[in-house]
């Protein structure tokens, strides 16, 4: 795929230059079907957290769809554009297998992290651990 068909995905990253290159690196690699499921959602969107100390930060979710389905986000920190790389990676897998998985299970995990962490791996990106400075 394209930069072009992920433009709308990465428009929230201007200024972040790492972290919209780990996310395309992310987009890049996920199955067709799933990108394809996010494209296609009215729903769906990407963005970077606005938190700002003694403000707190919002963030603007789309009304749910047609078939009463709700929104679906992913919202990553800033600091995925610093950290290592291999973390912000797995982090951001592990970010668009919830949103895929609609926050639920996958094949006979019912938990959700392990769920997204399960599903991010068959994808490429195993878990890593949180460095410390995150």
């Amino acid at each position: 795929m394209t930069d072009d068909v992920f433009s709308k995905l990465l428009e929230s990253f201007e200024g972040h230059a790492a972290l919209r290159d780990r996310v395309r690196a992310v987009l890049e690699r996920l199955p067709t079907p799933v990108v394809e499921d996010f494209l296609q959602d009215d729903c769906f969107h990407v963005t970077l957290d606005n938190f700002g100390p003694g403000q707190g930060w919002s963030l603007w979710m789309a009304m749910p769809g047609p078939n009463l389905s709700g929104s679906r986000a992913v919202v990553l920190r800033n600091r995925l554009n610093d950290c290592d790389e291999d973390f912000a990676l797995y982090v951001i897998a592990h970010e668009f297998a919830h949103a895929h998985l609609h926050n639920g299970g996958w094949r006979d995990l019912t938990d959700p992290e392990q769920a997204a962490d399960a599903l991010a791996d068959s994808w490429g990106f195993p878990k890593v651990t949180r460095p410390r400075q995150f």
